[in-house]
């Protein structure tokens, strides 16, 4: 009897340090990416308003040959919306445009089943030399208190970071075709 009530304690007083460390890590998960592309703001906001166009550069719509898409009609601009539905359920999800302007980029709010809501943007802006185009790709979640989705959030640089990156030198090398 004596064993099982040292074992609780034991598991209570390490549950309650799991949480009192979580709450040292940060309450929301950021993951961005720069870059700067060698062709006309226009050429790039062309590809990064048209929902469509996302197939040929974001890794994500890459990652299962299982997945189905499906845009809203029109597929460009403010409340344009692309879903998709994988082979494993809990990966499906949506986006939607919140706001598409030509001069600033283009900003989202992606939702996934059985995950946290995630808001993110692809803001550009002309380069120094003025023949390019500088490209900020951010996405950010709300992690909340549980000490389970803070870890993710801690994690979510280092897991999706290189996915971001690969993304960005795809949509870099299709819009260096096009100018």
């Amino acid at each position: 009897m004596r064993f099982i009530k040292l074992l609780i304690i034991s598991v209570l007083c390490f549950a309650v340090l799991i949480f009192l460390l979580s709450l040292l890590f940060p309450s929301k998960a950021v993951v961005e990416r720069s870059g700067v592309i060698d062709a006309p703001v226009a050429v790039v906001y062309s590809q990064i308003n048209e929902l469509k166009t996302w197939q040929e550069w974001n890794p994500w719509t890459k990652l299962e040959a299982a997945n189905t898409l499906q845009f809203s009609n029109p597929s460009q601009g403010k409340n344009a919306w692309y879903s998709w539905t994988s082979a494993n359920d809990a990966a499906s999800g949506k986006l939607t445009v919140l706001r598409s302007e030509p001069d600033k980029g283009v900003y989202y709010d992606m939702q996934f089943k059985d995950m946290r809501p995630m808001i993110g943007g692809l803001e550009i802006r002309p380069s120094k030399e003025g023949t390019g185009t500088v490209i900020h790709w951010y996405m950010e979640t709300k992690l909340g208190w549980k000490p389970w989705w803070k870890l993710r959030g801690f994690m979510a640089d280092r897991l999706m970071g290189p996915q971001v990156e690969q993304g960005l030198t795809e949509l870099k090398t299709r819009c260096e075709k096009m100018k």
